[in-house]
């Protein structure tokens, strides 16, 4: 089992930036490749980055060139670097563990933290 615990939202303006962490325990994360999804209002999950275990980067074209995600696996630990940020940007942000297939799709995660809230004000 691994649990994620995700940290570092809150309340910005728009051009501002937040950096989100996501702490696993249970197991180490190395061999994972590490998601973070946002849950806008009244939509569902939708896929912002991932990184593999071998860190290669993905990323959804609304937010290239604005968010970088990376990992750090002596301290069991994945970030969200997002930058620029608007309005839009607003949504509980949640990170996922898997196994490394279908990077982009809820489905290809096994373990969820509980997200934490973004609010970007305009």
């Amino acid at each position: 089992q691994v649990q994620l615990v995700e940290s570092g939202g809150g309340l910005v303006q728009t051009g501002g930036s937040l950096r989100l962490s996501c702490l696993a325990s249970g197991r180490t994360l190395s061999r994972y490749t590490m998601g973070w999804f946002r849950q806008l209002p009244g939509r569902g999950g939708e896929f912002v980055a991932a990184v593999t275990w071998n860190s290669r980067t993905y990323y959804a074209d609304s937010v290239k060139g604005r968010f970088t995600i990376s990992r750090d696996n002596a301290k069991n630990t994945v970030y969200l670097q997002m930058n620029s940020l608007e309005p839009e940007d607003t949504a509980v942000y949640s990170c996922g563990a898997g196994s490394g297939e279908y990077i982009t799709l809820q489905i290809g995660y096994n373990y969820w933290g509980q997200g934490t809230q973004v609010t970007v004000s305009s």
